[in-house]
C-alpha cells in the first residue's frame, strides 16, 4: 500500500524552489504510484529532484528499466497530481531521465521492508 502524504517520509529528491511548495509537491508525487510494484515512486527512487520557478516546473524521474511499460502511465499520473498542487499557470515539464540509472539501493528503507530486500 503506497505511503500517504501525512505518513511519508521525508522527500529523498533533490528540491529547488519555494519552500511553501515543498510539502505540497512531495505529497503529490508520493500520492504517484508505480503500478508494477504498487509503491510510491518516492519510496521507490524514482524521482531525482524537482526545480520550481515562478513560472516553470522541472520533475526528474527515472523508471526501473528502460523498458518500463507504464512509464507513460505515470509520467501522466505525475502531471496530474502536481497540476493539482502548482500554482495556476505553472509550466510543468517532466523529464525522463537515466543517469544515474535507478538501483535498488534507491529505494526508501520502507520501500526496501515491503519488498523484504
Amino acid at each position: 500500500m503506497p505511503a500517504s502524504p501525512e505518513t511519508a517520509a521525508p522527500a529523498a529528491f533533490a528540491y529547488e524552489g519555494p519552500a511553501e511548495l515543498r510539502d505540497a509537491v512531495t505529497a503529490a508525487l508520493t500520492r504517484v504510484v508505480d503500478p508494477e510494484v504498487a509503491m510510491s515512486i518516492v519510496d521507490v527512487g524514482l524521482v531525482y529532484g524537482v526545480t520550481l520557478t515562478a513560472d516553470s516546473a522541472t520533475v526528474r524521474v527515472t523508471m526501473t528499466s528502460a523498458a518500463c511499460p507504464v512509464a507513460d502511465l505515470i509520467v501522466d499520473d505525475i502531471h496530474d497530481e502536481l497540476e493539482r498542487v502548482l500554482p495556476a499557470g505553472c509550466e510543468l515539464e517532466v523529464e525522463l531521465c537515466w543517469e544515474p540509472p535507478w538501483t535498488p539501493a534507491m529505494m526508501s528503507a520502507r520501500a526496501r521492508r515491503f519488498m523484504q530486500w
